[in-house]
C-alpha cells in the first residue's frame, strides 16, 4: 500500500469531490460529505485542519470506503 502525506482538510475534501462526494453540512471546524452509491449512502467527516495526521486520514478513507490509490490521483 502506498504512503500518504499529510494534507490539509480542504486538500482532503476537494479531492473526495473529485471522487463523488458532496458536502452535506459543516458544523464548527467539521464537513459531513456523502456520496450516494448501488449499495447505499457513503458519508464521511472532515475536520478542517491545516494539517491532517495520516492515522485521521486514514480513518477518512476507511469510513469512505476509498482506495489510498485513487485518493492520491485525485490530490
Amino acid at each position: 500500500m502506498p504512503e500518504l502525506r499529510s494534507v490539509s482538510g480542504e486538500e482532503a475534501i476537494k479531492a473526495l469531490e473529485h471522487l463523488g462526494f458532496r458536502r452535506v453540512r459543516q458544523r464548527g471546524s467539521h464537513v459531513i460529505l456523502k456520496k450516494s452509491t448501488p449499495t447505499g449512502d457513503v458519508g464521511c467527516v472532515v475536520p478542517l485542519h491545516k494539517q491532517l495526521k495520516v492515522g485521521t486520514l486514514h480513518g477518512i478513507l476507511k469510513l469512505a470506503k476509498v482506495e489510498v490509490e485513487d485518493f492520491q490521483r485525485n490530490l
